[in-house]
């Protein structure tokens, strides 16, 4: 008989990450604009989650959009982020910095674990933009970062399933693998199979319609990615509870 894997939920609303404990998450990242990719999100929804949610709080600590080369502003704005997350109740943060050449930026990333501690630390997906991924393991592990959130350096967590269950081999003990990339309720169980972690990200998100009644759907506000400006994405109950019940029970014993 297996056992039962940690589910993660990403969220980028106070009712999303409510939803997402009420279905059976057991820990949160929170942030902004997932659209986007997730940004930093305000003081505001970290101090409102922390108070409707007793799971743990993960916060995401990134500035903009875009890659994970940062200016000395941006990386300033990292460094008080992480206080105001601190300051807030979080349980951890999420960050990833990168070097032009696409390693992994040792001095910086060092430098804001030291700031996060006693936080949990998780290094995000900019580590599938690395030219050599076990290289970056090697750094992270000799960081101390706790956890390590990875498609497998391909579009999807299932597509890169053979190099995550290789970075989780190597890892052993000293470091997580959060497999996080187009994971849903039909590929989690083969995904874990092949894999072996022992936590799971994901966001289980639907398209939720808007209650305004008056509607100028000919003004956009931006360059969102959704058809219209009368919808958000939230996170989905449903998907998640199922995703919840796939982590249950697991059908082979996980090695840890």
């Amino acid at each position: 008989m297996g056992k039962s894997v940690l589910l993660e939920i990403c969220a980028d609303s106070v009712h999303s990450a409510i939803t997402a404990q009420e279905a059976g998450a057991q820990r949160m990242e929170l942030c902004d604009n997932l659209v986007e990719g997730g940004t930093t999100p305000s003081a505001g929804m970290i101090k409102l989650s922390r108070q409707h949610l007793s799971i743990g709080l993960h916060v995401l600590i990134r500035p903009r959009r875009g890659d994970f080369l940062y200016s000395d502003l941006e990386f300033e704005v990292m460094k008080q982020d992480i206080a105001v997350a601190k300051q807030l109740g979080a349980d951890g943060v999420v960050l990833g910095v990168l070097l032009p050449d696409g390693n992994i930026d040792v001095p910086r990333t060092r430098e804001l674990i030291a700031l996060a501690r006693p936080l949990s630390v998780t290094f995000h997906r900019a580590f599938d933009l690395t030219p050599d991924p076990f290289r970056a393991l090697d750094d992270l592990l000799n960081l101390g970062v706790d956890r390590l959130l990875t498609s497998g350096q391909k579009p999807s967590a299932p597509e890169g399933a053979e190099l995550i269950a290789a970075l989780r081999e190597k890892a052993g003990t000293n470091l997580v693998i959060l497999p996080g990339g187009g994971i849903n309720e039909q590929n989690i169980s083969s995904l874990l199979e092949k894999t072996g972690v022992t936590e799971i990200h994901a966001s289980a998100r639907e398209l939720k319609a808007s209650p305004m009644q008056f509607r100028r759907e000919d003004v956009p506000m931006g360059g969102s990615a959704l058809p219209t400006e009368y919808a958000i994405m939230e996170a989905s109950k449903s998907r998640i509870t199922a995703l919840k019940a796939a982590t249950q029970n697991v059908g082979k014993a996980i090695s840890t």
